[in-house]
């Protein structure tokens, strides 16, 4: 399974604000979330992402929207989507309402054969899976920013994780991209 976000310099993926205007990608960037939404079976989310990803369910109706966003959206809006949310009664598109535990859908996931990569999204989500040992790579863009608090990328937890260097890449916009490998 994979964790990747958009962070900043200091560790956030959103500022003390909440905000994460910083984070809006340049289109080297973009391509990247292109090529890697590619190799994704299924989207595990927490309630905030699941909210603030909503927009792509219909911008394919945007006017304004390029090639690329045209792209983005037609992959994201058929991609299988879990939600794990105690509050929202109901999800639209591809998505649906997780059913069991963290660990059960995991499971549950890594049993089909030939899927692709699970993906999972979200601080609060993400904390949990890492806590599980159920995180097998972290992927993280580097913006080069120190927004000074908020919402860490990283789970606050009193327990050491070993990773490999997979991958790395400086885009033009000097974000850089890191690739882990948890070392098991």
């Amino acid at each position: 399974m994979t964790y990747s976000m958009n962070v900043s310099l200091d560790g956030y993926i959103a500022g003390p604000d909440g905000g994460f205007d910083w984070t809006v990608p340049g289109q080297e960037v973009f391509r990247s979330w292109i090529e890697e939404i590619r190799q994704v079976g299924v989207h595990l989310l927490g309630r905030r992402l699941y909210e603030t990803m909503l927009y792509w369910e219909s911008a394919e109706q945007d006017p304004s929207l390029d090639e690329a966003g045209l792209e983005w959206a037609g992959l994201w809006t058929r991609l299988p989507k879990v939600v794990f949310s105690t509050t929202l009664p109901a999800v639209r598109g591809k998505a649906r309402l997780a059913t069991g535990t963290l660990a059960e859908e995991i499971q549950r996931w890594r049993a089909e054969p030939g899927q692709g990569d699970i993906a999972i999204g979200g601080a609060t989500l993400a904390a949990e899976a890492a806590a599980l040992g159920l995180i097998d790579e972290y992927r993280v863009r580097v913006y080069p920013v120190l927004v000074g608090g908020g919402v860490s990328f990283f789970p606050q937890r009193e327990r050491r994780v070993d990773l490999d260097l997979v991958e790395t890449r400086t885009f033009d916009s000097h974000v850089v991209y890191l690739r882990y490998r948890v070392a098991r």
